[in-house]
């Protein structure tokens, strides 16, 4: 079963995935998590990436697609993806339905995590002292929560028409997130 989990920063997407990793013995593929890796490696594109995830922008298309492709064709990992923040934008989602076919896989449920501006700050300034995250700061979460509004709204309309699309409200509870999650996989 593969599982797109998307919404702004500091929505639970990562929390959910991880959760579902467990419950479903599958591979979380987050691309935050994916490109904090290039950054610690201090590779060319890790340089790259620190540049604009540091001025809240988001990491480019190409960059994120040629990273991913490599997960999504891994025999090991074939129907046990959970999508962890990808796709954010309209862009992204259309490769990774052209990865997905070619490589004879499908999506079998979106979540769509929906919170409000004032409690992603609120979450992102706990996660900051929790996790010790750099992109964490408050100019920065305003940032990319903008830039999350703008780049991904045409994602959003793009799977909203799918039957396999729900919206969760993020801003509850952890365990009511998961609960609704998994009243929806039949889990």
């Amino acid at each position: 079963m593969n599982i797109i989990l998307f919404g702004p920063p500091g929505a639970g997407k990562g929390t959910q995935a991880k959760y579902l990793v467990k419950k479903l013995n599958g591979y979380q593929i987050s691309t935050g998590d994916i490109l904090r890796e290039e950054i610690k490696k201090n590779t060319d594109i890790g340089k790259k990436i620190i540049n604009n995830m540091n001025d809240g922008k988001f990491v480019s298309d190409h960059i994120v697609n040629s990273i991913l492709k490599s997960h999504i064709f891994d025999h090991n990992k074939k129907e046990k993806l959970i999508f962890d923040g990808y796709p954010r934008s309209l862009s992204q989602a259309k490769n990774l339905d052209l990865l997905l076919n070619d490589s004879n896989q499908k999506i079998d449920h979106i979540f769509f995590l929906n919170v409000n501006k004032e409690t992603i700050v609120e979450r992102i300034k706990k996660r900051k002292i929790l996790e010790k995250r750099s992109d964490d700061d408050l100019d920065t979460i305003l940032k990319r929560y903008d830039a999350y509004i703008e780049t991904t709204r045409p994602v959003l309309d793009y799977y909203s028409k799918n039957l396999n699309f729900h919206e969760i409200d993020g801003s509850m509870e952890i365990h009511e997130i998961t609960s609704k999650i998994e009243a929806f996989l039949n889990v």
